[in-house]
């Protein structure tokens, strides 16, 4: 794998979404797959694109 994995911010800056949104959204197993790498969770660019794919636009 070669592409560099995505905190949070990153995230929340690609989706347009607020942190504490995101935060909810795991919490409530909605959004893009996160990785726990210790202590910190890390999201892969190739799982959110597949997430948005996803969304039926609802």
């Amino acid at each position: 794998m070669s592409a560099k994995l995505w905190t949070i911010t990153d995230l929340s800056d690609h989706l347009g979404v607020p942190v504490g949104t995101l935060y909810q959204w795991r919490t409530k197993g909605y959004g893009p797959t996160g990785r726990r790498i210790g202590k910190h969770v890390r999201y892969r660019p190739e799982d959110v694109d597949t997430w948005i794919t996803n969304q039926d636009g609802a």
